[in-house]
Protein backbone atom coordinates (compact mmCIF):
# COMPACT_ATOMS: atom_id res chain seq x y z
CA UNK A 1 0.00 0.00 0.00
CA UNK A 2 1.55 3.45 -0.85
CA UNK A 3 2.34 5.79 1.50
CA UNK A 4 -0.08 9.17 1.70
CA UNK A 5 0.76 12.97 3.14
CA UNK A 6 -1.84 15.36 4.28
CA UNK A 7 -0.92 18.97 3.61
CA UNK A 8 -2.16 22.36 4.45
CA UNK A 9 -1.85 25.25 1.54
CA UNK A 10 -2.33 28.80 1.98
CA UNK A 11 -3.11 31.76 0.11
CA UNK A 12 -1.66 35.04 0.09
CA UNK A 13 -5.06 36.13 1.45
CA UNK A 14 -5.04 33.33 4.72
CA UNK A 15 -7.70 30.95 3.12
CA UNK A 16 -6.65 27.43 4.01
CA UNK A 17 -6.58 24.34 1.96
CA UNK A 18 -6.26 20.67 3.14
CA UNK A 19 -5.27 17.84 0.86
CA UNK A 20 -4.17 13.91 0.92
CA UNK A 21 -2.62 12.26 -2.15
CA UNK A 22 -0.15 8.87 -2.30
CA UNK A 23 2.21 11.44 -4.85
CA UNK A 24 3.17 14.05 -2.92
CA UNK A 25 5.68 15.91 -5.42
CA UNK A 26 3.33 15.49 -7.74
CA UNK A 27 0.34 17.01 -6.26
CA UNK A 28 2.70 19.95 -5.12
CA UNK A 29 3.64 20.36 -8.88
CA UNK A 30 0.16 20.74 -10.04
CA UNK A 31 -1.02 23.33 -6.86
CA UNK A 32 1.86 25.58 -7.59
CA UNK A 33 1.36 25.88 -10.92
CA UNK A 34 -2.27 26.09 -10.78
CA UNK A 35 -2.98 22.82 -12.89
CA UNK A 36 -6.22 21.55 -12.62
CA UNK A 37 -9.29 23.59 -11.48
CA UNK A 38 -9.77 22.76 -7.44
CA UNK A 39 -10.69 24.86 -4.56
CA UNK A 40 -6.59 25.39 -3.80
CA UNK A 41 -6.26 26.73 -7.61
CA UNK A 42 -9.16 29.05 -7.28
CA UNK A 43 -7.89 30.69 -3.84
CA UNK A 44 -4.52 30.41 -5.38
CA UNK A 45 -3.25 28.57 -2.26
CA UNK A 46 -0.18 27.64 -3.30
CA UNK A 47 2.23 28.09 -0.23
CA UNK A 48 2.61 24.79 1.65
CA UNK A 49 2.51 25.44 5.06
CA UNK A 50 1.97 22.09 6.55
CA UNK A 51 3.34 18.56 5.69
CA UNK A 52 2.80 15.18 7.68
CA UNK A 53 3.35 11.49 6.32
CA UNK A 54 2.04 8.38 6.65
CA UNK A 55 3.12 4.91 6.56
CA UNK A 56 -0.12 4.39 4.47
CA UNK A 57 -2.54 5.99 2.40
CA UNK A 58 -5.49 4.88 4.74
CA UNK A 59 -4.10 6.89 7.76
CA UNK A 60 -3.53 9.70 5.79
CA UNK A 61 -7.26 9.87 4.97
CA UNK A 62 -8.48 9.78 8.25
CA UNK A 63 -6.03 12.31 9.44
CA UNK A 64 -7.39 14.07 6.64
CA UNK A 65 -11.26 13.75 7.32
CA UNK A 66 -9.97 14.54 11.23
CA UNK A 67 -8.39 17.92 10.20
CA UNK A 68 -10.90 18.97 7.73
CA UNK A 69 -13.10 18.44 10.82
CA UNK A 70 -11.43 21.34 12.68
CA UNK A 71 -12.35 24.72 13.40
CA UNK A 72 -10.05 27.60 11.19
CA UNK A 73 -8.47 28.18 14.70
CA UNK A 74 -7.02 24.59 15.39
CA UNK A 75 -5.58 24.67 11.94
CA UNK A 76 -3.89 27.40 12.33
CA UNK A 77 -2.96 26.33 16.17
CA UNK A 78 -1.52 23.37 14.44
CA UNK A 79 0.64 24.70 11.85
CA UNK A 80 2.31 27.62 14.45
CA UNK A 81 3.34 24.73 16.65
CA UNK A 82 5.14 22.85 13.14
CA UNK A 83 5.64 26.01 11.19
CA UNK A 84 5.48 28.85 13.43
CA UNK A 85 6.43 31.75 10.52
CA UNK A 86 4.19 30.20 8.64
CA UNK A 87 7.00 29.96 5.58
CA UNK A 88 6.50 27.84 2.71
CA UNK A 89 7.77 24.36 3.43
CA UNK A 90 8.01 23.55 -0.18
CA UNK A 91 11.47 25.05 -0.45
CA UNK A 92 11.90 21.55 2.04
CA UNK A 93 10.81 19.53 -1.23
CA UNK A 94 13.38 20.98 -3.69
CA UNK A 95 11.55 24.08 -4.77
CA UNK A 96 12.79 27.38 -5.27
CA UNK A 97 10.87 30.10 -3.35
CA UNK A 98 10.46 33.37 -4.60
CA UNK A 99 9.61 36.39 -2.92
CA UNK A 100 6.25 38.22 -4.12
CA UNK A 101 8.84 40.92 -6.46
CA UNK A 102 10.72 37.75 -8.29
CA UNK A 103 9.44 35.70 -11.01
CA UNK A 104 10.87 32.51 -13.17
CA UNK A 105 12.89 34.50 -15.65
CA UNK A 106 14.55 36.43 -12.98
CA UNK A 107 16.33 33.68 -12.00
CA UNK A 108 17.67 32.54 -15.60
Amino acid sequence: MPEGHVYILGSRTGTLYTGVTSRFDQRLFEHKNGIKSTFASKYHCNRLLLHERFGDIRSAIAREKEIKGWTRTKKLALIIQQNPDFKDLAAQHGWQILTPHQNIADQK
